[in-house]
């Protein structure tokens, strides 16, 4: 029981790490890609909002799997 509570915390932390390091960087890119080419803002960051919302079902994704090992396959 404990190994499952420490695989569903692992689950949560890293995808919480990758989600970090990933939005970090998409927000770098963005910048960098409206610095080199400020007509296309707009475009930059509907993509990059679409990109973000794709990155951050990954977490929430690791989160399901997790509370279903804590509560159906610990409990």
């Amino acid at each position: 029981m404990e190994m499952v509570i420490m695989a569903a915390a692992l689950i949560i932390g890293l995808g919480a790490l990758g989600a970090g390091i990933g939005f970090g960087l998409l927000g770098g890119k963005l910048l960098e890609s409206t610095a080199r080419q400020p007509e296309m803002a707009n475009q930059l960051q509907t993509k990059t909002f679409i990109m973000a919302g794709l990155l951050d079902a990954v977490p929430m994704i690791g989160v399901g799997i997790a509370m279903y090992l804590i509560f159906v396959v610990a409990g």
